[in-house]
């Protein structure tokens, strides 16, 4: 079995195809960690969950933009902050008859992070000064500032470690606004959101090689969109 990490998808069922097919990705036999945002974006939000779910071994991490779309399936709210920022996409891709059950729950048992040996995968990002357990779940989702000092340490010390962790694997902030499109390491911090929610690509990684395959750009896969800006 070989475990795959993937960035944010934003609703782009085609890219997600193109990264499983450039990658080889087995669905019987390899494992994919999803780093979340699958909600909001592009117009195939309930594609992409029907493709997750025919994985036979996914574990999903759930981002900002899944809570989001959580919270609008379970109590029908929508608020303007959630809706203007790719929210009115996942309305869209759902139509009248809102989220299916399967879909729900898998946001629903979704990991807030998830940590194996000394790997840690999370949406966000985290405190590295403090415990797990111990930090608020929004810093999981929301937080950018670990990117942030990564990349600033990194061109000093590009061997500092936050944490005790070998590798720390974040989505949410893209790539591009370090003028990069490509998933890159600042010190022992992996950003692989590269764009997919916006004009950019969606970025799979193999974890044993670090050998990574890449969509072609939205706007590309999705030219009836090229307008909309979110």
């Amino acid at each position: 079995m070989r475990t795959f990490v993937i960035g944010d998808i934003h609703g782009a069922h085609k890219a997600l195809v193109q990264c499983l097919q450039r990658s080889g990705f087995d669905r019987a036999a390899d494992r994919l960690i999803a780093l979340g945002d699958v909600c909001d974006g592009w117009p195939e939000v309930g594609a992409c969950f029907d493709e997750l779910l025919t994985l036979r071994h996914l574990d999903y991490i759930i981002g900002n933009h899944d809570h989001w779309a959580m919270e609008w399936a379970t109590s029908g709210r929508r608020p303007e902050i959630w809706t203007s920022q790719g929210g009115e996409a996942t309305l869209v891709s759902y139509g009248p008859e809102g989220m299916p059950k399967a879909h729900l729950q898998l946001l629903q048992k979704a990991h807030w992070y998830l940590l194996e040996g000394n790997r840690l995968f999370v949406h966000g990002g985290i405190d590295p000064v403090k415990p797990l357990p111990e930090q608020p779940l929004e810093n999981f989702i929301w937080d950018r500032n670990l990117l942030t000092l990564a990349q600033r340490f990194s061109v000093t010390d590009p061997r500092f470690r936050f944490g005790t962790y070998e590798a720390i694997f974040v989505g949410h902030t893209p790539t591009q606004i370090f003028h990069l499109s490509e998933p890159v390491k600042f010190c022992n911090v992996w950003a692989m959101d590269t764009g997919a929610g916006f004009s950019g690509k969606l970025s799979i990684m193999d974890l044993a090689t670090k050998e990574f395959w890449q969509s072609d750009p939205s706007f590309e896969l999705y030219p009836e969109m090229k307008g909309r800006m979110r």
